[in-house]
Protein backbone atom coordinates (compact mmCIF):
# COMPACT_ATOMS: atom_id res chain seq x y z
CA UNK A 1 0.00 0.00 0.00
CA UNK A 2 1.11 3.46 -0.91
CA UNK A 3 0.82 5.71 1.98
CA UNK A 4 2.09 8.93 3.50
CA UNK A 5 2.33 8.01 7.35
CA UNK A 6 4.95 5.79 8.55
CA UNK A 7 5.39 1.53 8.63
CA UNK A 8 4.92 2.30 12.12
CA UNK A 9 1.74 4.09 12.47
CA UNK A 10 -0.02 1.83 10.12
CA UNK A 11 1.20 -1.53 11.86
CA UNK A 12 -0.47 0.43 15.17
CA UNK A 13 -3.38 0.74 13.43
CA UNK A 14 -3.53 -2.85 12.16
CA UNK A 15 -2.88 -4.10 16.30
CA UNK A 16 -6.01 -1.91 16.89
CA UNK A 17 -8.39 -3.72 14.29
CA UNK A 18 -8.86 -7.49 14.36
CA UNK A 19 -7.89 -9.40 10.62
CA UNK A 20 -9.54 -7.87 7.72
CA UNK A 21 -11.27 -4.62 9.80
CA UNK A 22 -8.57 -2.65 8.22
CA UNK A 23 -8.57 -2.52 4.42
CA UNK A 24 -5.82 -1.41 2.18
CA UNK A 25 -6.30 -3.28 -1.26
CA UNK A 26 -7.45 -1.37 -4.85
CA UNK A 27 -10.62 -2.66 -5.04
CA UNK A 28 -12.10 -2.06 -1.49
CA UNK A 29 -10.65 1.24 -1.69
CA UNK A 30 -12.13 1.80 -4.53
CA UNK A 31 -15.55 1.19 -3.21
CA UNK A 32 -15.63 3.78 -0.76
CA UNK A 33 -13.44 6.90 -3.46
CA UNK A 34 -16.93 8.08 -4.02
CA UNK A 35 -20.19 8.50 -2.48
CA UNK A 36 -23.61 9.76 -4.34
CA UNK A 37 -21.80 12.44 -5.86
CA UNK A 38 -19.51 10.60 -8.48
CA UNK A 39 -17.94 13.56 -9.86
CA UNK A 40 -15.61 13.58 -7.10
CA UNK A 41 -13.13 10.84 -6.94
CA UNK A 42 -10.29 9.93 -4.07
CA UNK A 43 -8.99 7.00 -2.94
CA UNK A 44 -7.70 7.02 0.48
CA UNK A 45 -4.41 5.03 2.47
CA UNK A 46 -7.10 2.82 4.13
CA UNK A 47 -10.54 1.69 5.37
CA UNK A 48 -10.82 0.66 9.29
CA UNK A 49 -13.92 -1.03 10.07
CA UNK A 50 -14.73 -0.45 13.55
CA UNK A 51 -17.64 -2.74 15.94
CA UNK A 52 -17.77 -0.79 18.75
CA UNK A 53 -17.85 2.60 20.10
CA UNK A 54 -14.38 2.03 21.82
CA UNK A 55 -12.76 1.19 18.46
CA UNK A 56 -14.09 4.40 16.59
CA UNK A 57 -12.84 6.36 19.33
CA UNK A 58 -9.43 4.27 19.16
CA UNK A 59 -9.14 4.62 15.47
CA UNK A 60 -10.05 8.91 16.17
CA UNK A 61 -7.07 9.11 18.60
CA UNK A 62 -5.14 7.19 16.40
CA UNK A 63 -5.60 9.68 13.60
CA UNK A 64 -4.94 12.31 16.64
CA UNK A 65 -1.64 11.10 17.30
CA UNK A 66 -0.17 10.96 13.49
CA UNK A 67 -2.11 13.64 12.26
CA UNK A 68 -3.76 11.47 9.75
CA UNK A 69 -7.07 13.01 8.56
CA UNK A 70 -10.14 10.57 8.55
CA UNK A 71 -13.39 11.09 7.19
CA UNK A 72 -16.57 9.08 9.21
CA UNK A 73 -18.86 7.46 6.29
CA UNK A 74 -21.79 5.77 6.76
CA UNK A 75 -24.14 4.33 3.35
CA UNK A 76 -22.17 7.32 1.03
CA UNK A 77 -25.14 8.60 0.01
CA UNK A 78 -24.07 11.98 0.09
CA UNK A 79 -24.73 13.81 -2.81
CA UNK A 80 -22.73 17.06 -2.23
CA UNK A 81 -19.50 14.58 -1.69
CA UNK A 82 -19.74 15.22 2.03
CA UNK A 83 -18.24 11.87 2.95
CA UNK A 84 -15.08 11.90 -0.10
CA UNK A 85 -12.23 10.78 1.25
CA UNK A 86 -8.79 12.59 1.43
CA UNK A 87 -5.79 10.71 -0.48
CA UNK A 88 -3.40 11.33 2.69
CA UNK A 89 -5.90 9.57 5.41
CA UNK A 90 -8.54 7.09 6.06
CA UNK A 91 -12.08 6.55 6.18
CA UNK A 92 -13.38 5.06 9.15
CA UNK A 93 -16.93 3.23 8.16
CA UNK A 94 -19.28 2.91 10.94
CA UNK A 95 -21.66 0.75 8.99
CA UNK A 96 -21.07 -2.11 11.75
CA UNK A 97 -22.38 0.23 14.35
CA UNK A 98 -25.93 -0.19 13.69
CA UNK A 99 -27.75 -1.21 16.59
CA UNK A 100 -31.22 0.94 18.35
CA UNK A 101 -30.20 0.53 21.80
CA UNK A 102 -33.01 1.99 23.44
CA UNK A 103 -36.63 2.60 22.61
CA UNK A 104 -38.51 4.70 25.06
CA UNK A 105 -41.73 4.45 24.38
CA UNK A 106 -43.33 6.82 27.69
CA UNK A 107 -40.51 9.34 26.45
CA UNK A 108 -41.18 9.20 22.65
CA UNK A 109 -37.47 8.93 21.90
CA UNK A 110 -35.26 5.96 21.01
CA UNK A 111 -31.28 6.06 21.07
CA UNK A 112 -28.95 4.59 18.03
CA UNK A 113 -26.09 3.88 17.05
CA UNK A 114 -24.33 6.53 14.07
CA UNK A 115 -24.73 3.35 11.24
CA UNK A 116 -28.37 2.54 12.06
CA UNK A 117 -30.47 2.77 9.22
CA UNK A 118 -33.17 5.66 9.16
CA UNK A 119 -35.73 3.56 8.33
CA UNK A 120 -35.15 0.69 10.86
CA UNK A 121 -36.23 3.52 13.62
CA UNK A 122 -39.60 3.48 12.26
CA UNK A 123 -39.49 0.00 11.61
CA UNK A 124 -38.39 -0.67 15.86
CA UNK A 125 -40.76 2.06 17.01
CA UNK A 126 -44.15 1.27 14.87
CA UNK A 127 -44.60 -1.86 17.26
CA UNK A 128 -45.23 1.50 20.25
CA UNK A 129 -47.33 2.97 18.00
CA UNK A 130 -44.40 5.78 17.25
CA UNK A 131 -42.36 6.74 14.41
CA UNK A 132 -39.30 8.94 13.15
CA UNK A 133 -40.16 11.62 10.89
CA UNK A 134 -37.18 12.36 9.22
CA UNK A 135 -37.70 10.45 5.44
CA UNK A 136 -34.71 11.13 3.13
CA UNK A 137 -35.49 9.42 -0.10
CA UNK A 138 -32.92 7.27 0.88
CA UNK A 139 -34.34 6.61 4.08
CA UNK A 140 -33.98 2.83 3.01
CA UNK A 141 -30.39 2.89 2.92
CA UNK A 142 -28.82 6.12 4.72
CA UNK A 143 -27.27 6.07 8.29
CA UNK A 144 -28.96 8.20 11.07
CA UNK A 145 -24.94 9.39 11.31
CA UNK A 146 -24.90 10.86 8.15
CA UNK A 147 -27.86 12.53 8.63
CA UNK A 148 -27.50 13.96 11.50
CA UNK A 149 -24.36 15.47 9.51
CA UNK A 150 -26.45 17.07 7.18
CA UNK A 151 -28.90 17.73 8.37
CA UNK A 152 -31.23 15.88 6.16
CA UNK A 153 -34.94 16.34 5.82
CA UNK A 154 -37.55 14.69 3.38
CA UNK A 155 -40.52 14.77 1.76
CA UNK A 156 -42.32 15.42 5.12
CA UNK A 157 -40.34 18.57 6.62
CA UNK A 158 -42.65 20.72 5.60
CA UNK A 159 -44.64 19.77 8.66
CA UNK A 160 -42.48 18.11 11.04
CA UNK A 161 -39.05 19.78 9.96
CA UNK A 162 -35.72 18.43 9.60
CA UNK A 163 -32.92 15.84 11.33
CA UNK A 164 -32.52 18.77 13.69
CA UNK A 165 -35.82 19.14 15.25
CA UNK A 166 -35.54 15.33 16.06
CA UNK A 167 -32.21 15.31 17.86
CA UNK A 168 -31.92 15.81 21.55
CA UNK A 169 -28.96 14.70 22.76
CA UNK A 170 -25.50 13.30 21.51
CA UNK A 171 -22.30 11.31 22.09
CA UNK A 172 -19.44 12.53 20.23
CA UNK A 173 -15.89 11.91 20.23
CA UNK A 174 -14.33 14.73 18.74
CA UNK A 175 -11.01 15.18 16.37
CA UNK A 176 -8.81 14.92 19.70
CA UNK A 177 -10.29 11.59 20.74
CA UNK A 178 -12.18 13.64 23.19
CA UNK A 179 -15.53 12.06 24.22
CA UNK A 180 -18.36 14.38 24.88
CA UNK A 181 -21.84 14.18 26.04
CA UNK A 182 -24.45 16.95 24.90
CA UNK A 183 -27.97 17.46 25.00
CA UNK A 184 -30.43 14.57 26.67
CA UNK A 185 -33.42 13.04 26.38
CA UNK A 186 -35.35 15.54 27.53
CA UNK A 187 -37.32 18.02 25.23
CA UNK A 188 -36.49 20.81 27.51
CA UNK A 189 -32.76 22.04 27.32
CA UNK A 190 -30.77 24.81 29.05
CA UNK A 191 -27.88 26.57 28.30
CA UNK A 192 -25.89 26.65 24.74
CA UNK A 193 -27.45 24.57 21.65
CA UNK A 194 -24.12 22.38 21.10
CA UNK A 195 -26.13 19.58 19.69
CA UNK A 196 -27.71 22.22 17.36
CA UNK A 197 -23.92 23.09 16.27
CA UNK A 198 -23.13 19.64 15.55
CA UNK A 199 -26.16 18.78 13.59
CA UNK A 200 -25.33 20.15 9.82
CA UNK A 201 -21.84 20.40 10.80
CA UNK A 202 -20.63 17.97 7.95
CA UNK A 203 -18.52 15.52 9.92
CA UNK A 204 -16.11 18.75 11.13
CA UNK A 205 -16.51 18.40 14.66
CA UNK A 206 -16.02 14.74 14.79
CA UNK A 207 -17.96 11.01 14.61
CA UNK A 208 -21.40 10.91 16.63
CA UNK A 209 -21.37 7.13 19.02
CA UNK A 210 -24.61 7.28 19.84
CA UNK A 211 -28.00 9.82 18.97
CA UNK A 212 -31.03 10.39 21.11
CA UNK A 213 -33.99 10.87 18.36
CA UNK A 214 -37.16 12.18 19.35
CA UNK A 215 -40.11 9.81 18.10
CA UNK A 216 -43.95 10.57 17.20
CA UNK A 217 -47.16 8.84 17.69
CA UNK A 218 -48.27 7.04 14.18
CA UNK A 219 -50.82 9.31 12.92
CA UNK A 220 -54.30 8.07 13.13
CA UNK A 221 -55.41 8.45 9.52
CA UNK A 222 -53.31 9.72 6.00
CA UNK A 223 -54.55 10.77 3.07
CA UNK A 224 -52.35 10.84 -0.16
CA UNK A 225 -53.30 12.85 -3.32
CA UNK A 226 -51.54 12.90 -6.90
CA UNK A 227 -52.84 15.42 -8.90
CA UNK A 228 -51.34 15.90 -12.46
CA UNK A 229 -51.03 19.38 -14.33
CA UNK A 230 -50.41 20.32 -17.79
CA UNK A 231 -48.03 22.51 -17.11
CA UNK A 232 -45.66 23.03 -14.04
CA UNK A 233 -47.17 27.05 -13.63
CA UNK A 234 -50.19 24.85 -12.39
CA UNK A 235 -49.14 22.68 -10.53
CA UNK A 236 -46.57 25.72 -8.56
CA UNK A 237 -50.26 27.40 -8.34
CA UNK A 238 -51.83 24.30 -6.36
CA UNK A 239 -49.23 24.83 -4.27
CA UNK A 240 -49.71 28.36 -3.28
CA UNK A 241 -53.66 27.92 -3.42
CA UNK A 242 -52.85 25.23 -0.36
CA UNK A 243 -51.03 27.90 1.42
CA UNK A 244 -52.96 30.42 1.16
CA UNK A 245 -55.64 28.84 2.39
CA UNK A 246 -53.38 27.67 5.70
CA UNK A 247 -53.73 24.42 5.25
CA UNK A 248 -50.15 22.59 6.72
CA UNK A 249 -50.09 19.42 4.53
CA UNK A 250 -47.60 16.61 5.88
CA UNK A 251 -45.69 16.93 2.30
CA UNK A 252 -46.19 19.32 -0.57
CA UNK A 253 -44.34 17.32 -3.44
CA UNK A 254 -43.73 18.05 -7.50
CA UNK A 255 -42.23 16.01 -10.19
CA UNK A 256 -42.02 17.66 -14.15
CA UNK A 257 -42.11 15.49 -17.19
CA UNK A 258 -38.84 14.13 -17.45
CA UNK A 259 -38.68 12.55 -13.29
CA UNK A 260 -42.17 10.80 -14.00
CA UNK A 261 -40.48 9.40 -17.25
CA UNK A 262 -37.42 8.24 -15.12
CA UNK A 263 -40.28 7.02 -12.42
CA UNK A 264 -42.31 5.26 -14.98
CA UNK A 265 -39.39 3.10 -16.36
CA UNK A 266 -38.09 2.27 -12.82
CA UNK A 267 -41.19 1.66 -10.67
CA UNK A 268 -44.31 0.35 -11.77
CA UNK A 269 -46.63 3.43 -11.08
CA UNK A 270 -49.30 5.06 -13.25
CA UNK A 271 -49.21 8.15 -13.78
CA UNK A 272 -51.95 10.46 -15.45
CA UNK A 273 -50.72 10.55 -19.33
CA UNK A 274 -49.52 13.58 -21.52
CA UNK A 275 -49.21 15.89 -18.59
CA UNK A 276 -45.92 18.01 -17.50
CA UNK A 277 -46.09 17.82 -13.63
CA UNK A 278 -47.60 15.67 -11.13
CA UNK A 279 -48.61 16.88 -7.51
CA UNK A 280 -48.30 14.71 -4.28
CA UNK A 281 -50.13 16.24 -1.21
CA UNK A 282 -50.27 14.16 1.77
CA UNK A 283 -52.52 14.71 5.11
CA UNK A 284 -52.30 13.07 8.12
CA UNK A 285 -53.74 13.73 11.76
CA UNK A 286 -56.76 12.22 13.57
CA UNK A 287 -59.66 10.44 11.93
CA UNK A 288 -61.71 13.28 12.72
CA UNK A 289 -59.09 16.20 11.61
CA UNK A 290 -58.53 14.65 8.23
CA UNK A 291 -62.31 13.88 7.38
CA UNK A 292 -62.69 17.98 7.52
CA UNK A 293 -59.20 18.76 5.53
CA UNK A 294 -59.76 16.21 2.74
CA UNK A 295 -62.78 17.75 1.55
CA UNK A 296 -61.04 21.16 1.88
CA UNK A 297 -58.21 20.08 -0.38
CA UNK A 298 -60.55 18.34 -2.57
CA UNK A 299 -61.91 21.32 -3.12
CA UNK A 300 -58.73 23.88 -3.61
CA UNK A 301 -57.43 21.07 -6.12
CA UNK A 302 -60.44 21.05 -8.32
CA UNK A 303 -59.98 24.70 -8.97
CA UNK A 304 -56.82 24.59 -10.10
CA UNK A 305 -58.10 22.59 -13.08
CA UNK A 306 -56.20 19.08 -12.63
CA UNK A 307 -55.92 16.75 -16.03
CA UNK A 308 -56.59 13.81 -13.46
CA UNK A 309 -56.45 13.10 -9.44
CA UNK A 310 -56.02 9.62 -7.73
CA UNK A 311 -56.63 9.33 -3.96
CA UNK A 312 -54.53 6.44 -2.33
CA UNK A 313 -57.53 4.21 -1.57
CA UNK A 314 -55.15 2.00 1.09
CA UNK A 315 -51.42 1.55 2.79
CA UNK A 316 -50.49 -0.07 -0.46
CA UNK A 317 -51.69 2.70 -2.95
CA UNK A 318 -49.77 4.91 -0.86
CA UNK A 319 -46.53 3.34 -0.81
CA UNK A 320 -46.75 3.20 -4.46
CA UNK A 321 -47.00 6.96 -5.04
CA UNK A 322 -44.08 7.40 -2.88
CA UNK A 323 -41.94 4.66 -4.12
CA UNK A 324 -42.12 6.53 -7.32
CA UNK A 325 -41.10 10.01 -5.94
CA UNK A 326 -38.70 8.65 -3.65
CA UNK A 327 -37.15 6.15 -6.63
CA UNK A 328 -36.39 9.41 -8.91
CA UNK A 329 -32.57 10.21 -7.99
CA UNK A 330 -31.89 6.52 -9.08
CA UNK A 331 -34.23 5.93 -11.87
CA UNK A 332 -32.87 8.61 -13.89
CA UNK A 333 -30.09 6.32 -14.74
CA UNK A 334 -32.09 4.94 -16.80
CA UNK A 335 -32.15 8.11 -18.90
CA UNK A 336 -28.78 9.03 -18.55
CA UNK A 337 -25.32 7.39 -17.34
CA UNK A 338 -24.20 10.59 -14.81
CA UNK A 339 -26.31 13.14 -13.29
CA UNK A 340 -25.78 15.95 -10.68
CA UNK A 341 -28.39 16.94 -8.16
CA UNK A 342 -28.77 20.41 -6.51
CA UNK A 343 -30.86 21.30 -3.63
CA UNK A 344 -31.33 25.23 -3.66
CA UNK A 345 -34.05 26.56 -2.01
CA UNK A 346 -36.32 29.85 -3.11
CA UNK A 347 -39.10 31.53 -1.47
CA UNK A 348 -42.82 29.72 -2.61
CA UNK A 349 -43.36 32.62 -4.58
CA UNK A 350 -40.23 32.40 -6.56
CA UNK A 351 -41.37 28.60 -7.74
CA UNK A 352 -42.06 29.75 -11.31
CA UNK A 353 -39.80 32.30 -11.91
CA UNK A 354 -36.71 29.58 -10.69
CA UNK A 355 -38.25 26.80 -12.66
CA UNK A 356 -38.60 28.90 -16.14
CA UNK A 357 -34.76 29.76 -15.40
CA UNK A 358 -33.86 26.71 -15.14
CA UNK A 359 -35.30 25.72 -18.09
CA UNK A 360 -33.89 28.82 -20.25
CA UNK A 361 -30.17 27.82 -18.95
CA UNK A 362 -30.52 24.14 -19.20
CA UNK A 363 -31.67 25.27 -22.99
CA UNK A 364 -28.74 27.09 -23.16
CA UNK A 365 -26.22 24.64 -21.81
CA UNK A 366 -27.45 21.85 -24.32
CA UNK A 367 -28.30 20.22 -21.15
CA UNK A 368 -31.56 17.87 -20.10
CA UNK A 369 -32.97 19.19 -16.19
CA UNK A 370 -35.17 16.68 -14.36
CA UNK A 371 -36.95 18.43 -11.51
CA UNK A 372 -38.59 17.28 -8.53
CA UNK A 373 -38.75 19.32 -5.22
CA UNK A 374 -40.45 19.89 -2.00
CA UNK A 375 -43.06 22.44 -3.63
CA UNK A 376 -43.93 23.46 0.04
CA UNK A 377 -40.25 24.93 1.45
CA UNK A 378 -39.12 26.23 -2.07
CA UNK A 379 -36.49 23.13 -1.50
CA UNK A 380 -35.82 22.83 -5.55
CA UNK A 381 -33.91 18.92 -6.39
CA UNK A 382 -33.31 19.95 -10.24
CA UNK A 383 -31.19 16.65 -11.66
CA UNK A 384 -28.82 17.73 -14.66
CA UNK A 385 -28.20 15.19 -16.94
CA UNK A 386 -24.86 14.50 -18.93
CA UNK A 387 -22.52 11.87 -20.08
CA UNK A 388 -19.06 11.90 -18.42
CA UNK A 389 -17.86 10.06 -21.31
CA UNK A 390 -18.51 13.01 -23.90
CA UNK A 391 -15.82 15.22 -23.85
CA UNK A 392 -17.09 18.71 -21.82
CA UNK A 393 -20.18 17.77 -20.67
CA UNK A 394 -19.18 16.79 -16.97
CA UNK A 395 -17.70 21.16 -16.82
CA UNK A 396 -21.08 22.34 -18.98
CA UNK A 397 -23.14 20.34 -16.05
CA UNK A 398 -20.84 21.41 -13.19
CA UNK A 399 -21.36 24.88 -14.80
CA UNK A 400 -25.13 24.71 -14.81
CA UNK A 401 -25.25 23.72 -11.44
CA UNK A 402 -23.13 26.63 -9.84
CA UNK A 403 -25.59 28.69 -12.12
CA UNK A 404 -28.64 27.48 -10.75
CA UNK A 405 -27.57 27.76 -6.97
CA UNK A 406 -26.50 31.23 -8.20
CA UNK A 407 -29.90 31.67 -9.55
CA UNK A 408 -31.93 30.56 -6.59
CA UNK A 409 -29.59 32.71 -4.02
CA UNK A 410 -30.34 35.75 -6.08
CA UNK A 411 -34.05 35.05 -5.44
CA UNK A 412 -33.75 35.68 -1.94
CA UNK A 413 -33.13 31.97 -1.54
CA UNK A 414 -29.82 29.10 0.30
CA UNK A 415 -27.49 27.22 -1.38
CA UNK A 416 -28.87 24.45 -0.05
CA UNK A 417 -31.72 22.62 2.01
CA UNK A 418 -30.54 19.25 2.84
CA UNK A 419 -27.65 18.20 0.92
CA UNK A 420 -25.47 20.55 2.51
CA UNK A 421 -22.01 22.02 1.31
CA UNK A 422 -19.91 19.33 1.00
CA UNK A 423 -17.53 19.35 -1.73
CA UNK A 424 -19.82 20.19 -4.47
CA UNK A 425 -20.66 23.67 -3.17
CA UNK A 426 -17.77 25.14 -1.28
CA UNK A 427 -16.77 27.70 -3.97
CA UNK A 428 -20.71 28.91 -3.67
CA UNK A 429 -20.08 29.55 -0.16
CA UNK A 430 -19.38 33.21 -0.49
CA UNK A 431 -22.74 33.59 -3.05
CA UNK A 432 -24.33 33.65 0.35
CA UNK A 433 -22.01 34.64 3.25
CA UNK A 434 -19.82 37.45 3.98
CA UNK A 435 -16.19 36.36 4.41
CA UNK A 436 -17.01 37.79 8.19
CA UNK A 437 -19.76 34.91 8.48
CA UNK A 438 -17.39 32.73 6.68
CA UNK A 439 -14.23 33.49 8.86
CA UNK A 440 -16.56 32.97 11.71
CA UNK A 441 -17.91 29.66 11.06
CA UNK A 442 -14.12 28.53 10.70
CA UNK A 443 -12.74 29.91 13.73
CA UNK A 444 -15.44 27.43 15.48
CA UNK A 445 -13.87 24.56 13.05
CA UNK A 446 -10.67 25.52 14.21
CA UNK A 447 -11.18 25.63 17.94
CA UNK A 448 -13.01 22.50 17.99
CA UNK A 449 -10.47 21.02 15.45
CA UNK A 450 -7.10 23.08 15.01
CA UNK A 451 -5.73 20.37 13.09
CA UNK A 452 -8.15 20.11 10.38
CA UNK A 453 -8.43 16.25 10.56
CA UNK A 454 -11.73 16.05 10.56
CA UNK A 455 -13.36 15.61 7.43
CA UNK A 456 -11.12 17.85 5.69
CA UNK A 457 -11.56 20.00 2.37
CA UNK A 458 -15.45 20.41 2.85
CA UNK A 459 -17.75 22.87 3.06
CA UNK A 460 -14.97 25.88 3.22
CA UNK A 461 -13.55 27.53 -0.31
CA UNK A 462 -10.26 27.46 -0.92
CA UNK A 463 -7.37 24.96 -1.34
CA UNK A 464 -6.77 22.01 -3.11
CA UNK A 465 -10.14 19.93 -4.74
CA UNK A 466 -9.27 16.07 -5.67
CA UNK A 467 -10.50 16.55 -9.24
CA UNK A 468 -11.70 19.51 -10.26
CA UNK A 469 -11.05 23.11 -2.14
CA UNK A 470 -9.65 26.26 4.08
CA UNK A 471 -7.95 29.23 5.77
CA UNK A 472 -7.47 29.30 9.18
CA UNK A 473 -8.38 32.11 11.59
CA UNK A 474 -8.11 32.11 15.03
CA UNK A 475 -9.49 29.37 17.77
CA UNK A 476 -12.12 30.48 20.09
CA UNK A 477 -12.68 28.33 22.93
CA UNK A 478 -14.34 25.23 23.57
CA UNK A 479 -17.66 26.31 24.89
CA UNK A 480 -20.73 25.35 27.15
CA UNK A 481 -23.68 22.88 27.17
CA UNK A 482 -20.93 19.74 26.87
CA UNK A 483 -20.52 17.20 29.62
CA UNK A 484 -16.70 15.57 29.24
CA UNK A 485 -15.40 12.03 29.63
Amino acid sequence: MKQSATDEAFQELYRIFSSGRVLDSGGCLAAFQSDGLTAFSERPLAIVIPQTEDEVVEAVRWCHRHRIPFVARGSGTSLSGGSLPCANGIVIALNRLNRILEIRPEERTATVQPGTINLAVTQAARPHGLYYAPDPSSQQVCTIGGNVAFNSGGAHCLKYGMTANHVLGLRVVLPDGEIVQTGSSSLEMAGPDSVGLFVGSEGLFGVALQITLRLLPLPQSVHTVMAGYRTIEQAGEAVSQIIADGMLPAALEIMDALAIEAASAAVDVKYPAGVEAVLIVELDGTETHIAQEKTRLDRLLQLTSPVEMTVAGCDAERASIWRGRKSVFSAVGRLSPDFIVQDSVVPRTKLGEALRAIKSMAMEAGLRVANVFHAGDGNLHPLILFDGNVPGELERAESLASAIVGMCVGLGGSITGEHGVGMEKRHLMPAMFSETDIAAMHSIRMAIDPHELSNPGKMFPGGEAPSLALSGLHPLEKTGGLSRE
